[in-house]
């Protein structure tokens, strides 16, 4: 019989550091994707709220506390990282297995995430609290800047690799400037 060792998908990959960037695996203990179904905000939003003690957020904007965060991906559609989680009136589906979580925060993240990102990333457009989905180089990616030098990252678990290489030589590209 075949021992199966369980592995984080940035395992070996991070942490990484250059210059004013550190780059750091987020291991939430579940990831849940939530679909309203047909119903309101307010019905789902009362429904988190009693289930986490948090609102269902505005569209591309997240809500967080107590190690749990719900982020907005489109209208009536959120990932709640942290907690798993099953309301009525929402199909919930765990995901924790299928995506990579990974921290860029420093003084040179958001150039860093300029190099490969095409969302204007600026403080007014950007601000702590929101979260987009876009793309990280080539690849498709949920952000959320939960910091003023701190933004986590979603990518598929299958892209981890890639997204770590692609942010480290950003950084490295970054660093090299400075």
């Amino acid at each position: 019989m075949v021992d199966l060792v369980a592995k984080s998908p940035c395992d070996g990959l991070l942490p990484v550091s250059h210059g004013a960037a550190m780059l750091d695996e987020v291991l939430p203990e579940a990831i849940t994707s939530v679909a309203l179904l047909g119903g309101s905000d307010a019905d789902a939003t009362k429904a988190l709220a009693d289930a986490l003690g948090l609102g269902f957020p505005a569209t591309n904007r997240f809500e967080g506390s107590d190690g749990v965060k719900i982020v907005s991906i489109g209208p009536g559609k959120a990932f709640v990282l942290g907690r798993p989680v099953a309301i009525d009136g929402a199909a919930c589906t765990d995901q924790s297995d299928a995506w990579a979580v990974m921290a860029l925060e420093g003084g040179d993240a958001r150039a860093v995430l300029a190099r490969l990102c095409p969302a204007d990333l600026r403080d007014g457009e950007f601000d702590v609290g929101h979260a987009a989905q876009t793309l990280l180089g080539h690849m498709t990616c949920t952000m959320i800047r939960t910091g003023a030098e701190r933004y986590e990252i979603l990518v598929f678990r299958s892209m981890a690799q890639t997204a770590v290489h692609e942010l480290e030589r950003a950084m490295r590209s970054v660093a090299a400037l400075g």
